[in-house]
């Protein structure tokens, strides 16, 4: 299926490809195209940001009181679709998408202004804490403490792959409050100075040879009580109401660009039929988890509730790309087995592939954790045992 378009859609749509001619420039594609890591590198993602800060455009979802577009999901699709196409950076998603609507519906009205503007502008970056050694897809094991001590919480533990941390300036995290009850019922939400007095961070470079997640280390570490957000011992709540905004977004916009990068390299190098074959098998999945988007988007918008879809598209998308990293592979052949930082900026004349063929092998590394991030493969298929059978 396609979405139906109304006229203002359409005029929606190219105003937006007027907007990325004019303003995504060619060496900022080139840089995308380069790059290996969940998000655009920190300098050309906060680039792209400003620019689109300063259009009105940075936070699509967000409503017109707090700065936001307030587009509509089918906006919301297009605008998605042509930043892939047009291989716009992209942004972190842990201020916009994630911390920004939690405070807008748990914030109190001093947090709301004094966090949301400075999201918007980019000048809070925010990191994640939610993960654990031991506590990952089971956040309710988490041992992060906070104790109250009068007019602060000292918090004391470590959170693991938080992500850009180092160029972070705040960090939400989900500690311990209380032991007694169920451990969900425990957990508070509470937003930490990355400048903070025993806060420290330790790089983890990753399979690829990035630097994008780290651990975070709290060595009695003092949080104003104000910094809570929500209710003490209530974090759970938050916490999944955030989770829903982090696998939000959509997934065939990004396969479809990956799919056609294949198709490209498989026309160029003359592969074999036996090759072609999975290729349209993959563009017949795809479109597949294109349809569902589209159908969800079209459910939501008549005023129905996304039951499974939003597990099922967080499944089928990430294992969906990790299918395409092994095809981007094997259409490449040996060209896919070097991956050199080097040369992916620029810094060699390594000159085996095409730019955006040069982190094909990074790629495949680092989208090895697509399936667990986000809540894994297995924790999608439970929620859609429970939604769908009642499980």
């Amino acid at each position: 299926m396609n979405l139906d378009l109304r006229p203002e859609d359409k005029t929606f749509e190219q105003d937006c490809r007027t907007f990325f001619d004019t303003y995504l420039t060619e060496d900022m594609r080139l840089e995308t195209a380069r790059g290996a890591g969940v998000w655009a590198e920190f300098d050309l993602g906060m680039r792209w940001q400003k620019i689109l800060y300063q259009h009105g455009l940075i936070a699509p979802s967000w409503p017109k009181a707090y700065g936001g577009c307030e587009w509509s999901l089918v906006q919301r699709y297009i605008w998605d679709n042509l930043c892939a196409e047009y291989g716009a950076p992209r942004i972190p998603a842990m201020g916009l998408r994630m911390c920004g609507p939690v405070l807008m519906k748990y914030g109190t009205n001093l947090q709301k202004a004094r966090f949301l503007p400075r999201i918007l502008s980019g000048e809070d970056f925010w990191c994640q804490g939610y993960s654990e050694p031991g506590a990952g897809s089971d956040l309710a094991a988490l041992k992060c403490r906070a104790v109250r001590d009068g007019d602060d919480y000292v918090i004391n533990g470590t959170k693991i792959w938080t992500t850009y941390a180092q160029f972070s300036n705040w960090i939400f995290c989900l500690v311990r409050t209380r032991d007694d009850g169920k451990p969900q019922a425990g957990i508070s939400f509470i937003l930490v100075p990355m400048d903070a007095p025993g806060l420290t961070i330790s790089p983890i470079i990753s399979i690829s040879g990035d630097h994008e997640v780290n651990q975070v280390f709290f060595d009695d570490v003092r949080v104003p009580v104000t910094n809570l957000v929500g209710e003490e011992n209530e974090g759970w709540t938050v916490a999944k109401y955030l989770l829903e905004h982090e696998r939000g977004g959509s997934f065939a916009a990004g396969l479809k660009r990956r799919l056609s990068q294949i198709q490209t390299i498989s026309r160029a190098k003359g592969t074999d039929l036996a090759f072609q074959d999975k290729v349209t098998n993959a563009e017949i999945k795809v479109q597949s988890i294109d349809i569902t988007e589209q159908r969800m988007i079209s459910n939501m918008s008549n005023g129905h509730v996304s039951g499974a879809e939003p597990s099922l598209l967080k499944l089928q998308g990430t294992e969906m790309v990790q299918k395409l990293d092994e095809l981007a592979i094997e259409a490449l052949g040996d060209h896919a087995a070097p991956d050199y930082l080097d040369a992916r900026y620029g810094k060699s004349n390594w000159r085996l592939a095409e730019p955006e063929d040069v982190p094909i092998m990074g790629l495949y590394l680092n989208n090895r954790a697509a399936t667990i991030y986000g809540g894994s493969s297995e924790v999608q298929r439970n929620i859609m045992s429970k939604v769908v059978l009642g499980l």
